[in-house]
């Protein structure tokens, strides 16, 4: 008798890995006219894309339940993976050069992270890494495909789940708290991130949204997702993923350098508008430009904009950015000048601003508007410790941990735990 439990057991663990049949009628046609999701990228070229299938599987193991999101090098999908019987990611890379060299790059981060014995870190665990790499072969060439372990949305689209489309400030200073903790590990191993934006950072998953990933699963059973219909693909319209309440995590290493602690690195780097000074000056570079980019990306998930527009014409222009940074930070130091040979086009031996783009009349005070008195201060200090025209001026991702403003929320926990105790 408890043999014949221990088969049927075994038989709906079987049956439950089997691949599903997934719907191919009775979905919502996309018109043909619109350009839903990657096909509206500015760069966008079907031929790099691998024309992804929700039903289909790969390697015989991963098989395609949702899609989560695309972007400019891959498409991202929810999948079920038939040997563990468990729900995964996977982003599915563009051919090309440039795809190739970001997946291989993140493989090789991820390996590095994961190599490093450091279990009494917290930022370790703030890093998503690869955990498994395959490549289909496509029409057009190979794509490589990486698997990682599910996760929320991206901060860019978090944020828009809060009223004003902005975090609150404690949620900010619990995320920033994280993010710090996940740089200062990267930096002590040697990593640079080079691309931190909310783009980059996914809200993470507690142990109340371990269903999330399910119920895309069964919703596309149920009701499958819209798509535009095409000879040769079908662009699918992506999952919305609600609030989620774990740890955020950085993500997308594509783009990372590796090497010794503090070493110093060449080359163009940093999405536009976060780029750091000496991005800008053409000069290297180290761990700081991630630094830079944390105070930056402030704005997006608080202040509800961009602190630099640094476009004219539609496009990306160095002295109006550099401009900006007059405006908001003060001139830069005697130093900078010196140690840039970029800089004599935009300021006199003596430090004047000559290039003909006016300095905006603004400040860091007046370009914030949500915060008020000590906490207003504190918020400023923050910011000013990040951006600051010299690298090695700024603070390290280890010194954020005392800092005043992200600590905050836990003063005024505190307090209220300890009213509630009374």
């Amino acid at each position: 008798m408890a043999k014949s439990r221990r088969s049927s057991r075994q038989a709906l663990r079987n049956v439950s890995t089997l691949p599903k049949v997934f719907p191919s009628a009775g979905f919502q046609v996309v018109p043909a006219d619109q350009r839903p999701e990657e096909e509206a990228l500015p760069s966008y070229r079907a031929d790099r894309y691998y024309p992804v299938r929700i039903g289909e599987v790969f390697e015989e193991k991963y098989q395609i339940v949702g899609k989560l999101g695309f972007g400019g090098g891959s498409t991202v999908w929810a999948c079920h993976d038939l040997k563990e019987d468990a729900l995964m990611t996977i982003k599915v890379c563009t051919t090309g050069e440039t795809g190739n060299k970001d997946a291989k790059q993140e493989v090789m981060i991820s390996d590095h992270i994961r190599s490093v014995d450091a279990p009494h870190h917290p930022g370790k665990q703030r890093l998503r890494l690869v955990l498994d790499k395959f490549e289909i072969k496509g029409r057009n060439g190979r794509h490589q495909c990486l698997v990682f372990a599910p996760l929320g949305r991206p901060l860019t689209s978090f944020r828009k789940l809060f009223p004003g489309n902005v975090l609150d400030a404690n949620v900010l200073r619990q995320t920033l708290l994280c993010v710090a903790m996940g740089l200062d590990f990267l930096h002590q191993i040697g990593v640079v991130h080079t691309d931190l934006s909310p783009n980059n950072i996914l809200a993470g998953l507690g142990p109340e949204d371990a269903g999330i990933f399910n119920e895309i699963e069964e919703l596309e059973l149920l009701s499958p997702s819209p798509r535009k219909v095409l000879n040769d693909r079908e662009i699918y319209l992506s999952y919305e993923l609600p609030i989620t309440h774990g740890a955020p995590v950085i993500t997308d290493y594509g783009a990372a350098r590796l090497g010794e602690p503090g070493e110093k690195h060449t080359g163009d780097v940093m999405p536009g508008v976060y780029r750091a000074p000496e991005i800008i000056m053409r000069s290297e570079w180290d761990c700081k430009i991630d630094m830079w980019s944390l105070g930056v990306m402030v704005w997006d998930l608080f202040e509800g904009g961009r602190l630099f527009c640094a476009v004219s014409s539609e496009k990306l222009d160095d002295e109006v950015h550099l401009a900006e940074m007059v405006s908001l930070l003060g001139p830069p130091p005697r130093e900078f000048l010196d140690r840039y040979e970029q800089s004599r086009k935009y300021w006199d031996s003596k430090g004047n601003w000559i290039a003909p783009t006016p300095i905006p009349d603004q400040s860091l005070e007046s370009r914030e508007v949500k915060l008020k008195g000590e906490e207003k201060d504190l918020f400023l200090k923050f910011v000013r410790k990040l951006l600051r025209w010299l690298p090695e001026d700024r603070a390290s991702a280890e010194d954020l941990y005392q800092d005043e403003f992200l600590n905050g929320f836990v003063r005024h926990e505190g307090h209220v735990a300890g009213q509630a105790e009374r």
